[in-house]
């Protein structure tokens, strides 16, 4: 079944903050992942409940997030750009702070949280992903390899074979669509298409 997404906002014409966009495509961004990952799992891919499942989250949220900063170059200026991309790496370490809290458990006595850890990665990681290209189909080869072999020493060794052309080849194309798709709804200023309840249909 495919993965259904709320996109528009209820008023669309009404101009919206970076900050509020960021909002909306972070829990989309948060769903895609999770849909990444029980994709992974049905397709034999073994990545346990506990650490390994927020090993493989982070990673791809990292990615994501660098997918919709890409996509948010032909939308916004420098500055509404980059406050966008700071509130969205925010808001998905947000989430991760929540749901690892509530598995996993606080962080020991001096150690970074669930939140800061993810906040460093995404710092770490854009220099990286910023050397890849990103085009009118999409992250290039080089950007998506660079997720698989980040997500492949994460998997048990009987998975790590097939994991590349997995990731690259199946899991990134359906996740770009996805997140592509919840931008050009969260951005569009057009009015929401009424339901067919709200035209008399039956």
């Amino acid at each position: 079944m495919a993965m259904r997404l709320k996109t528009h906002w209820f008023k669309p014409e009404q101009p919206k903050t970076p900050e509020q966009n960021a909002g909306a495509i972070g829990f989309i961004v948060w769903r895609v992942a999770r849909n990444m990952l029980d994709r992974m799992r049905k397709a034999g891919f073994d990545i346990d409940v506990g650490v390994p499942y927020f090993a493989f989250m982070r990673e791809v949220l990292a990615f994501l997030v660098q997918v919709a900063d890409r996509l948010a170059y032909a939308r916004l200026d420098a500055a509404s750009r980059a406050a966008f991309t700071t509130a969205l790496v925010l808001r998905c370490a947000d989430y991760l702070e929540e749901n690892e809290g509530d598995l996993l458990g606080p962080v020991e006595a001096g150690a970074p949280s669930y939140r800061e850890r993810f906040i460093d990665l995404c710092n770490e990681l854009s220099a990286h992903y910023a050397e890849f290209g990103f085009g009118d189909d999409g992250p290039d080869f080089g950007f998506r390899r660079y997720l698989g072999s980040r997500v492949e020493p994460l998997l048990p060794e009987k998975d790590r074979r097939w994991v590349l052309d997995q990731v690259m080849d199946i899991e990134v194309p359906e996740a770009v669509t996805l997140v592509t798709r919840g931008m050009d709804g969260v951005f569009s200023t057009e009015p929401r298409p009424r339901r067919a309840s709200a035209l008399g249909a039956d």
